[in-house]
């Protein structure tokens, strides 16, 4: 009987020992020390001052497809969907797109997903920003790159952001089947940050002496968004700057900053796709071609395109009505062609502000801070996520995790790198303090960021470097009944590492933009 309790309890603590080896690989931290702490001044220099963009796929190779008996856009065995095993190797190799609910697998590839790159060096400053064309993007894994970029790159400071498409696959995790099965393919993980290593060099061997053109304009993109949670505040501006080669006159790349949700092809699409982006960056390259014939000419080079504040939640909504460039016909219904007007909307507005610039510098000046943040993650889902492994995320103490804010100018444009979906009123302005709210306060995140941020372009840009989910406003915070507005409750906070996010990132902000 002795020997049958020992027997017993020694496999228990066998289980526990495994399952502790299991939860400290998981949660151990991917770079012990690793520590950013950036201030440099913009200087004067007798250096020309010089751009470099590139772009290339990060796109996954679609082999399986997979046959959708109900139409749920959900790979489920026990619905009686099939896959096709194109390969031949006796298993389903699917990729899982990012975004919406899980389960739901790639069965193509529309257009190409990007790793794209912009480098502006003054002569004393270089700084490399990067967007990438996914969901999120972790801090480990931006740190990964950015070890093994060379030194004599020179490059001072690399910025890597999601453009927050819900189209593409997951590099995230949380996508795949649940409840264990992490949405990431390691192969194409690791893919994705060669190309992105390859772009950055790249664009860094592209270097030409540049003039800047800044442009934007505030207000035409409005009715492209959808504020689905009060208040209603959006951060519908777009923000342009076009590196000109001073040599040629040719356009090296343009940057363009607006803020909203990639997900007009909604939730049933199975093909890989970067949604609007594309649209943005291939007129604003190639030109607004409505069937054969060009419609309005593009300036040539390389469009980076940054998502913004988008938390909140920014969207063009299937409610929202988008009408198209070239005819009086509204878009309502997700679809390809919805996706395109938004898309060539916002590019048609960039061309029309680049074609009579607001400013044109021939020798700005750049100036850089940045410094590395330990979060408390506040959110048992996410703890548990990084415990079971599906979040590949990474913890310098007990839920704690690095994450990372910068803020920088490139002449009269600022700029700050949020990491994560931070929501517009705090942004813009606009935070409320209202019945319902879990914490009885006023609002703690005023004056909004904008007014600290110097210049006339400022530009904010979200899931930079990280993706800690929605930022949220902690008098609007509101988790528990009774609600502020929804009588069900809103979306947000679910996905949030919690209430004091917000505040805490907000007076860093404060901190770190002191002095430019």
């Amino acid at each position: 009987m002795k020997k049958w309790i020992l027997g017993i309890l020694g496999v228990i603590l066998t289980i526990i020992l495994v399952l502790a080896i299991v939860v400290y690989i998981n949660i151990k931290d991917r770079h012990p020390g690793y520590e950013v702490n950036i201030d440099i001044k913009a200087t004067d220099s007798e250096a020309d001052f010089k751009a470099g963009f590139a772009a290339l796929p990060i796109t996954p190779t679609i082999v399986d497809t997979w046959n959708d008996v109900n139409g749920n856009a959900k790979y489920r065995e026990e619905d009686g969907d099939t896959y096709n095993d194109n390969n031949n190797n006796g298993k389903f190799d699917a990729f899982w797109i990012a975004g919406f609910s899980s389960e739901r697998a790639a069965n193509g590839v529309h257009d190409d997903v990007w790793a794209r790159v912009a480098i502006f060096d003054d002569g004393n400053t270089k700084i490399a920003i990067v967007s990438l064309d996914a969901i999120g993007f972790m801090h480990d894994d931006v740190v990964d790159i950015r070890k093994q970029i060379p030194e004599d790159a020179g490059i001072d400071y690399v910025l890597i952001s999601s453009t927050h498409t819900h189209e593409s696959n997951d590099l995230l995790g949380i996508w795949g089947r649940p409840p264990f099965e992490s949405g990431v393919n390691p192969e194409s993980m690791s893919y994705v940050k060669s190309q992105t290593l390859k772009a950055i060099l790249e664009a860094n061997n592209n270097m030409r002496p540049a003039k800047l053109a800044y442009a934007q304009d505030l207000t035409g993109a409005e009715e492209l968004v959808k504020d689905t949670r009060e208040p209603q505040v959006k951060d519908a501006g777009i923000r342009l700057i076009q590196a000109i080669d001073t040599k040629n006159g040719s356009t090296l790349g343009v940057v363009v900053g607006w803020a909203n949700h990639p997900e007009t092809l909604w939730s049933k699409n199975l093909l890989i796709s970067s949604d609007f982006p594309h649209y943005i960056r291939e007129g604003i390259e190639k030109g607004l071609f409505n069937g054969d014939s060009l419609y309005k000419a593009g300036l040539g080079g390389t469009a980076v395109f940054f998502n913004g504040a988008v938390g909140g939640l920014m969207c063009p909504h299937p409610s929202l009505g988008i009408k198209s460039v070239f005819t009086d016909t509204v878009y309502n219904e997700p679809s390809f062609d919805k996706t395109r007007a938004v898309g060539y909307r916002v590019a048609e507005l960039s061309l029309n502000a680049l074609a009579n610039p607001d400013t044109i510098i021939e020798k700005p000046t750049i100036s850089l801070k940045a410094k590395t943040l330990n979060l408390t993650l506040d959110n048992p889902n996410f703890v548990l996520g990084a415990v079971i492994g599906l979040l590949d995320k990474g913890m310098t103490e007990w839920k704690k995790t690095r994450s990372e804010i910068a803020a920088f100018t490139i002449g009269p444009a600022s700029f700050i790198s949020v990491p994560g979906e931070i929501y517009p009123e705090i942004v813009n302005g606009g935070v409320i303090a209202v019945e319902g709210q879990d914490f009885k306060i006023d609002p703690i995140e005023t004056p909004h960021l904008r007014k600290l941020m110097p210049g006339k372009y400022k530009f904010v840009i979200g899931l930079s470097n990280d993706e800690i989910g929605y930022i949220i406003p902690k008098s609007e915070w509101d988790f528990e009944p009774p609600y502020m507005f929804d009588p069900t409750g809103p979306y947000g906070e679910e996905n949030s590492f919690g209430p004091e996010t917000a505040p805490i990132l907000y007076n860093e902000f404060v901190e770190l933009l002191k002095g430019f």
